[in-house]
């Protein structure tokens, strides 16, 4: 079965780098998720999102010459999100937003959170 490019497909985490993780798709295929494309927020770990043997859905973004694929879990998730039926009243437009704007802003927090501690652990305050 040929991996198109574009596609969301499933594999299994095989390893866990600084960089990011590597994926088995099947079939002897195998390809890497950056770090940068695990999560939608800023990653500083990555085992705090993924650890060998947890099954994911990637999105294909690309083959490299060797037919390693590069993939993203971060814009797998994405496609997911815009799937989901759009709110047809006002009130349930205001209680999406409300909702979408509550779990941006608890992202932020974790973030700056994450950040500051990092910061505190290198001595920087």
């Amino acid at each position: 079965m040929a991996i198109e490019v574009g596609a969301i497909v499933e594999g299994k985490v095989t390893g866990v780098t600084n960089f990011g993780a590597f994926i088995d798709l099947g079939e002897g295929k195998v390809g890497l998720i950056h770090i940068s494309q695990i999560a939608g927020e800023y990653v500083t770990d990555i085992n705090r999102y993924l650890k060998v043997g947890d099954q994911v859905k990637v999105k294909v973004l690309g083959v490299t010459k060797e037919g390693k694929y590069d993939l993203s879990i971060k814009q797998a998730l994405r496609g997911e999100r815009k799937k989901r039926v759009a709110p047809s009243s006002f009130e349930e437009k205001i209680t999406q937003f409300l909702k979408e704007s509550e779990e941006k802003l608890s992202d932020l927090k974790k973030n700056i959170q994450e950040k500051q501690e990092g910061n505190r652990r290198k001595g920087y305050r």
